[in-house]
């Protein structure tokens, strides 16, 4: 009796060992599959909105790939210092932002559209309906809130500023400044700042509002455009194939399954994930969803959406000819919509 004591004693401490290990081993034990490759992915999300993948998850295209969430977004240049270190499995950004990475040896590869501009969904510059601010002059020695720096916004603003005819020191001139994009409207509308960019439902919540009007968008400038796209490291690529595969085919369905639902059923949709999160996440801005933005079927990725970037870089000085080629960036070998 006695040594059937120890027994059971001895095999309770090995399973809570076991259970202790199991539980601080998540990645290397639970998230992998028969071959080895990782079936949880960890991610960065948005506060009271829905990313393509998490969309796949609630329509069940990703299969048995599962997502964790790990902290909330703050902007693509931070999501892509991340997913290089591995501290998540995918991120995404604006385009200029990756080849920027890119070319300082951050070896990322995008796979499939994030977000980007259409008539309906796009990103703009705005005012208040008083305000002095007409033309792209108007600007110099004005405070224009950005989201971050470095990404989508500050690229448009200088392409507009350049269209215009404005000299680089009159560039210099024109302040942009840091604004969290849940408080820009708050923030144009106190007077902090002359002008904000506004994007997606924050940018429609603003308009039904009254009182703010455009200076410039995104698509007056470049046209209709994926403007970033979904990533991974080359390294998480090769060593997870099958499960790169998932979750890009599960995304591309889940984008085209918003661009041909009726508006009121993706909005319904939204609202549903959003509500089943802990944290009691606001489902007001979703109504004003529109479309997805993403300009090639199924989020497939175009060479000329890097291209154009690469160009540009190479004009404001900060590529040199050569230094990063757009194939280089992306791959649609996993994207079923690809022709």
């Amino acid at each position: 009796m006695k040594k059937l004591s120890i027994f059971l004693l001895t095999l309770a401490v090995v399973v809570i060992i076991l259970s202790a290990c199991s539980s601080n081993d998540t990645k290397n034990t639970a998230s992998a599959n028969a071959n080895g490759q990782d079936k949880v992915l960890q991610y960065q999300s948005t506060p009271g909105q829905v990313i393509y993948p998490e969309l796949a998850e609630a329509l069940g295209y990703l299969g048995d790939i599962k997502l964790e969430k790990v902290s909330d977004m703050v902007g693509g240049p931070e999501s892509i210092q991340l997913t290089a270190t591995g501290e998540i499995d995918f991120g995404w950004a604006f385009n200029g932002a990756i080849i920027k990475s890119y070319a300082q040896g951050v070896k990322i590869k995008s796979v499939v559209g994030a977000y980007g501009s259409d008539e309906n969904t796009f990103v703009g510059f705005y005012v208040l309906e008083d305000s002095d601010i007409k033309t792209a002059r108007d600007l110099i020695g004005k405070k224009i809130g950005v989201n971050i720096l470095g990404a989508h916004a500050e690229f448009a603003i200088k392409q507009f500023l350049r269209d215009n005819g404005l000299t680089e020191d009159e560039i210099k001139q024109v302040e942009l400044v840091v604004v969290p994009s849940a408080s820009a409207e708050q923030i144009l509308r106190a007077g902090q700042i002359d002008a904000a960019q506004l994007s997606g439902i924050a940018k429609d919540k603003a308009l039904a509002n009254g009182g703010i009007r455009p200076v410039f968008k995104d698509i007056d400038l470049f046209g209709e455009f994926t403007a970033g796209e979904f990533f991974f490291t080359e390294k998480y690529i090769k060593e997870n194939p099958d499960t790169v595969k998932t979750f890009v085919e599960g995304v591309a369905k889940a984008i085209e399954w918003a661009r041909t639902t009726p508006r009121e059923e993706v909005i319904a949709k939204l609202e549903e994930i959003v509500s089943a999160r802990e944290g009691n996440e606001t489902t007001e801005n979703l109504k004003y969803w529109k479309s997805t933005g993403i300009a090639e079927e199924g989020g497939a990725i175009a060479e000329k959406e890097f291209q154009v970037w690469i160009d540009w870089l190479v004009k404001n000085g900060e590529l040199k000819e050569g230094q990063v080629k757009a194939e280089d960036l992306y791959t649609n070998e996993f994207n079923p919509y690809k022709k």
